[in-house]
């Protein structure tokens, strides 16, 4: 069987870790994959956002299955063009990846369906925008309506904040036409959840939980990221909230979209805030997370390719989906600078033992060595039988890691650990 993966990440190095697990599997492609994935992967240099390459090259090497992991090119309707080809995929085409793609129509989805969100409004007009401001609770939150890389969400502390933040994405275009809409919602409190699920447009299975730390500095300091590291299980994703998650949050998600004619297929994230008042949505994506993706996947005990068939084909309610009861932690090693400004092409010296726990997310290669090619650079995963075990062995890892104006935080896991301490 010949298989096929659209992204070149440390999330997308993790799914083809995974898919490699079924023997079935003859040929698996990443287009573009990058430097650190070619020991798993056949790369081919076609970028993610090519939809026509993407679909010649799927169509002259006679793919079986294409597994669509970014969200650009989900936005921009890869597994519609793929499917029209005969292609089948994991991923949602393009009138449900929009669940993601534009977060004005993610919140009126919440608001119709009465979804639990933050309170919220959105605006095309900038004066507008500001005028709201002017009384608007502070603390707030701005968002650039369209993809922005992870980046598009400001938490303003002031009032001058919120209107920097405005004036950025909508005069300066500093996300370009991601900025052209905005919303300005409430400012939530409570612990962060994220819940990845698998769902073929009417079942959906929750996969392990996870806490993400988006900050780029120690104690959530500085500014956001893609995300600087994960552990999972998250430990305040209790069995009670989950359930009340499946029964408020997940199924009608899954029924709203149906009910709009936009059936969602394949990976759907759950961004969440446990309030005092219950679970509340902050963001969807139509995808695998990252670095969700790199402490999830290698939790799952299950076959990764059938599970994703079973999206596709609509038999995900008799597929199994198992998890094991154990810990991972994933710490991200990043070039100094990131997310803003950063240097590339710095050799990386990775032990021989250290690298099949390791998913590269930004290299190249130079005279046959592995250099830096990202701001994030790569992932250390580590899975025990406990937390603070999962933490101890990822760090150890990165320790052993060395690259020129290496970056990373001191401190992921510490909060997931102080929550089983108050336990």
């Amino acid at each position: 069987m010949k298989v096929m993966l659209v992204g070149g990440g440390g999330r997308e190095h993790a799914i083809i870790r995974k898919l490699r697990e079924n023997p079935e599997i003859e040929e698996l492609y990443a287009l573009p994959g990058n430097a650190g994935m070619d020991q798993d992967a056949v790369c081919v240099p076609i970028g993610a956002k090519d939809i026509d390459a993407i679909t010649a090259f799927a169509r002259e090497h006679a793919v079986d299955y294409a597994v669509v992991a970014p969200d650009d090119p989900l936005v921009l309707g890869c597994v519609d063009a793929l499917e029209a080809i005969g292609v089948p995929c994991f991923g949602p085409r393009a009138n449900a990846a929009i669940i993601e793609g534009s977060k004005v129509f993610s919140k009126n989805l919440m608001r119709k369906y009465g979804i639990p969100t933050a309170q919220y409004e959105t605006f095309d007009d900038m004066d507008a925008a500001l005028r709201y401001l002017e009384t608007a609770p502070i603390p707030t939150v701005v968002k650039a309506d369209g993809l922005a890389l992870g980046k598009g969400v400001i938490i303003a502390q002031t009032r001058e904040e919120a209107v920097t933040a405005v004036r950025e994405m909508m005069a300066d275009r500093k996300f370009g036409k991601s900025g052209e809409r905005i919303v300005i919602e409430e400012f939530l409190e409570g612990p962060e959840v994220s819940v990845l699920s698998f769902t073929d447009g009417e079942t959906v299975v929750p996969m392990v939980s996870s806490m993400d730390h988006k900050r780029s500095g120690d104690n959530d300091t500085g500014l956001n990221t893609g995300g600087m590291g994960t552990v999972a299980p998250n430990p305040y994703y209790t069995p009670a909230v989950a359930a009340e998650c499946m029964e408020r949050i997940f199924l009608p998600t899954i029924r709203a979209m149906k009910a709009e004619g936009r059936p969602f297929k394949g990976c759907l994230y759950f961004g969440l805030m446990l309030t005092a008042d219950g679970p509340r949505v902050i963001e969807y994506n139509c995808r695998f997370g990252d670095p969700e993706t790199q402490v999830v996947l290698p939790l799952l005990e299950s076959d990764l390719l059938t599970i994703m068939r079973a999206t596709t084909d609509g038999t995900l309610a008799g597929t199994e989906v198992r998890f094991s009861d154990r810990h991972a932690c994933c710490v991200i090693m990043a070039s100094k600078g990131y997310p803003v400004a950063y240097e590339k092409g710095f050799p990386m010296d990775i032990p021989a033992d250290v690298f099949p726990h390791v998913y590269v997310a930004g290299a190249a290669r130079r005279d046959g060595r592995l250099v830096t090619n990202g701001g994030r650079v790569l992932g250390c995963t580590a899975v025990a039988d406990s937390l603070g075990e999962a933490i101890r062995d990822a760090y150890a890892m990165v320790e052993r890691i060395h690259f020129e104006n290496a970056y990373y935080r001191h401190d992921i896991g510490a909060r997931a650990m102080r929550a089983l301490t108050e336990d």
